[in-house]
């Protein structure tokens, strides 16, 4: 997401690179690079003329510091409007009584059933509560089935009453959640193609009888433009709390978010990064300004990594880099844990100069780490903690057992060695980078 914006943004300031000020001669075409970047990521027209109208007035009407480099002023105030544009501050669920009730809305498509069970497991992982989902989606076929899917996925409790009236369904499930000690009651409504009266006087009758603390739009944030009409439209007719932008680790180009908080003042509270149940992340503008302009996003690496790896298991496996001690088996159990992280592009893709080193455009197969991982099953567990004793007839055996090649086998150990000593080399400081 945003790699297009981001690239263009990055060009943009390279006209200012070498400048020994600031000066409204060089900075014309770095905005008008900037004006062309947003209109093409689907970035409302209004909120790019007064965003470039204000990244101009600050930069021509500020000083340069001799600590500072004329570009380095500049993406320090497109960043600070970049941020400003996002919202400023994440903005939390609040949290007033329990069970705290929280209504999901939007249109068919956008994602609000997936979004349920993520924000359910969120909740649960992070936060250490306990969530019920409610299906009140009793119009799309299978909507149901699919909600008491993902709550056995999860193994979160789901309330249904099957196709009943759902304002009826929500009237028991309070009742349910109350006397079983639910934390959130997290409401699955039912959707439209597009924004009527009948769906809006549905929300409404739920709205009258649960009185949810939070009232979200799920939107997909592939509809450009489209996303704000929707975004007022159920915001006019349901005072909406916040909105989550699904699908964000598509071909998206973002715009949607950089227009929505201007022009709805409706704040984003999350966004869908991936597919996984584990796919969605609080959204925070200052780190959202950051990836934009490709200066990565390292605590939100850390956050989803946290949620995969505790504290001790990570100061062991460093304890065992040290050591020299690391084994296939420790191997393939972070493999295990990378997988649980989602697509590994997308996680790349936040490191800080991802996009200089041309990483944002980075493919990774999921065949290849399944076929790295086949290979590895395929050894026995004293193969895979001592693989120097994997000689022909062994590795003839694994690469059988596996359905790859000697060839393919002998490359993994070989560049399992290689990591080996490098994390060694890492650990004790003594690291040379080869070239």
């Amino acid at each position: 997401m945003f790699e297009y914006m981001g690239d263009r943004l990055s060009e943009a300031i390279k006209n200012i690179k070498g400048m020994g000020k600031i000066t409204e001669q060089n900075i014309t075409d770095a905005m008008r690079e900037i004006r062309m970047a947003l209109l093409e990521a689907d970035v409302n027209y209004q909120v790019v003329k007064e965003f470039t109208n204000k990244v101009k007035e600050k930069a021509l009407g500020e000083e340069v510091a001799k600590s500072l480099k004329p570009e380095e002023l500049f993406i320090k105030i497109v960043k600070d409007e970049l941020v400003s544009l996002l919202g400023e501050d994440s903005v939390p669920l609040e949290v007033t009584k329990k069970p705290t009730i929280l209504m999901l809305a939007g249109l068919q498509g956008s994602g609000k059933t997936t979004t349920s069970g993520k924000l359910a497991n969120m909740l649960r992982k992070k936060h250490n509560k306990k969530p019920l989902l409610v299906a009140c989606d009793v119009y799309r076929p299978a909507a149901i089935d699919q909600l008491k899917d993902i709550g056995k996925q999860l193994n979160i409790e789901v309330y249904t009453e099957g196709k009943k009236d759902p304002v009826e369904i929500v009237q028991n499930a309070l009742v349910y959640a109350k006397d079983n000690g639910f934390d959130y009651i997290i409401i699955d409504t039912a959707g439209r193609l597009h924004v009527d009266e009948a769906l809006m006087a549905e929300l409404k009758n739920i709205c009258e009888v649960a009185h949810p603390e939070e009232i979200i739009l799920v939107i997909d944030a592939m509809m450009g433009q489209d996303a704000i009409n929707v975004i007022t439209g159920f915001n006019e007719a349901l005072s909406l709390t916040g909105c989550i932008l699904t699908k964000l680790d598509g071909d998206t180009k973002g715009g949607v978010a950089l227009s929505v908080r201007h022009l709805t003042n409706v704040p984003i509270k999350f966004i869908g990064d991936s597919e996984k149940m584990d796919g969605l992340s609080e959204f925070v503008p200052v780190r959202m300004a950051e990836r934009i302009l490709g200066m990565g996003d390292i605590l939100s690496i850390a956050e989803k990594v946290e949620g995969v790896i505790s504290e001790d298991e990570a100061k062991m496996q460093a304890k065992k880099m040290r050591q020299g001690k690391y084994d296939l088996e420790d191997f393939l159990a972070n493999l295990k844990q990378i997988k649980k992280l989602g697509p590994l592009e997308n996680i790349i893709k936040m490191l800080p100069g991802a996009r200089k080193m041309g990483l944002n455009n980075i493919n990774i197969d999921p065949k290849d780490m399944a076929h790295v991982e086949a290979i590895v099953l395929s050894m026995t567990k004293e193969e895979r903690r001592h693989p120097e004793i994997l000689k022909a007839t062994r590795k003839q055996r694994i690469a059988k057992g596996s359905g790859r090649s000697v060839e393919e086998v002998n490359r993994l150990l070989k560049q399992f060695d290689q990591m080996k000593q490098m994390m060694k080399q890492m650990s004790s400081g003594n690291f040379k980078m080869p070239f």
